[in-house]
């Protein structure tokens, strides 16, 4: 495998560091100017336990599209997580990591024919279909898929709406839309929803689960074979969030309407998994001081404070998720505290980070942090304006490194051991490691039986580090 000096592996830090010593140390050190993030995977791997341990019945198939960053769906893989796929292109990111067929659903009701046709060359055959044109377009280009219907239950509050696009009604449509496949000959395996993305109406799930069962009684009725609840996502994952409620509401009602063995549960949880193991370090390039008081004309009474990332880079979640963010500056301030405002370094107006907040004075060059931002970021970030996305730095203390370096298709080579702070500032990444002192694993990533009727052992990826081009 070719690495260059772009690719970064997972720096193991020793018990006296963590994501902020990280962060001071890149920051401060004087050679750092573009904004960066730095990737805790123990996060990941620690919200893994969480899901395990809060809905044990329901396993979790990833959404890509929150964030698909590369190590982020190795580390999933290796924990033996699912994957909701939307595209082709998602498709062939998540087989290229060694990851079964099987364990892909291609969770988009709406499907360009090239990637029905994609699917079905590589074996994925799970794909959810909410309309009549949908069901059409699968007999033609995919005659033997796995088909899930997708049916509309919105929650009250969420932090973005889905039913307005996708999901059909669980009254009037889906029935018809089960005899339609009947009618095909398509095989209908069962019944999916989606809430909305960051939910915060817990019930909703317990209504959706019910109209499910409905459907899969009517399924069987018709002479289907429903074994399949994907109960979609909407789970939150910020710092301080709990999906405590919502699992104890979806728990309750799979135990009311599917206490059996012979449905599979899965759901498609996206920032659950991502949002707080992603912290964004930005820094002032510039900064105007407003002194619009005519009493007082030389007196300060606004700062404005210009970073290097904004809302066509990782700040896109302002306009596109809803997201909500929070400064940290990184030096403690003191003194005089004054209204503020922070913007993207783009020439758009538009482009605003932050539009009222009480800050202590800055400086150009101090840091500003941003925790919680893994989800729906990184994948819309674009360079318009000639300013770069910025560059990911992994880290994981040693527990995690012992738990995944044998894991597959995570190997030994994903890991830089010794001292990890200076080879991060200085922005080294892989380089002045030599790669032959690491061995390689041959432990196969674990199947899953959920989408396939019959295992299918995943292929066996070993990495080979060889060439290195800086």
């Amino acid at each position: 495998m070719k690495v260059t000096n772009l690719d970064e592996r997972i720096h193991v830090l020793d018990s006296a560091s963590n994501v902020m010593t990280v962060i001071k140390d890149i920051a401060l050190s004087g050679l750092q100017e573009e904004a960066f993030y730095v990737l805790d995977i123990g996060d990941i791997v620690c919200k893994h336990q969480i899901w395990k341990e809060k809905m044990p019945r329901v396993s979790p198939y990833y959404a890509v599209k929150c964030n698909d960053n590369l190590i982020v769906i190795e580390v999933l893989a290796a924990l033996g997580i699912g994957f909701d796929c939307a595209s082709k292109s998602e498709i062939n990111k998540v087989l290229s990591v060694g990851v079964d067929s099987s364990r892909i659903i291609f969770a988009n009701p709406a499907k360009p024919a090239s990637h029905i046709r994609h699917a079905a060359a590589v074996g994925v055959d799970a794909m959810t279909a909410d309309n009549e044109s949908e069901l059409h377009k699968i007999k033609k280009l995919h005659p033997s898929a796995k088909v899930v219907i997708r049916i509309r239950c919105d929650a009250e509050v969420a932090q973005c709406q889905l039913g307005m696009k996708f999901g059909c009604d669980p009254i009037y449509e889906a029935p018809n839309l089960l005899r339609l496949a009947r009618v095909l000959g398509l095989n209908v395996i069962g019944i999916s929803f989606h809430v909305g993305s960051g939910c915060r109406d817990p019930p909703v799930f317990y209504r959706a689960i019910r109209e499910s069962k409905i459907l899969f009684d009517l399924a069987t009725d018709l002479g289907f074979k429903p074994y399949l609840l994907d109960i979609g996502g909407g789970y939150p994952g910020d710092k301080g969030t709990s999906i405590d409620k919502i699992a104890n509401v979806i728990n309750e009602a799979l135990d009311e309407f599917f206490n059996t063995d012979a449905v599979h549960i899965i759901a498609e949880p996206g920032r659950f998994y991502v949002a707080s193991a992603f912290t964004l370090a930005t820094s002032i390039h510039s900064k105007r001081s407003v002194r619009g008081d005519e009493n007082s004309p030389n007196s300060v009474t606004h700062n404005m404070y210009y970073i290097n990332d904004g809302v066509y880079g990782s700040f896109n979640c302002l306009l596109y998720d809803h997201q909500h963010v929070t400064p940290i500056p990184l030096k403690k301030g003191c003194g005089k505290i004054y209204p503020s405002s922070i913007w993207g370094p783009t020439c758009d107006g538009l482009d605003q980070v932050v539009e009222n907040i009480m800050l202590h004075d800055m400086e150009l060059g101090d840091w500003i942090i941003f925790e919680n931002m893994g989800a729906y970021t990184l994948p819309v970030a674009s360079p318009f304006n000639g300013f770069p996305v910025p560059k990911v730095h992994i880290v994981a203390d040693e527990n995690i490194w012992h738990l995944l370096k044998d894991a597959l298709p995570l190997t030994e080579d994903h890991f830089v051991i010794g001292n990890t702070p200076a080879n991060l500032r200085l922005g080294l990444g892989i380089s002045g490691t030599d790669t032959n002192a690491w061995r390689n694993s041959n432990i196969e990533l674990t199947s899953s039986e959920i989408l396939a009727d019959v295992t299918n052992p995943p292929t066996a990826y070993i990495y080979d580090y060889l060439e290195v081009d800086l």
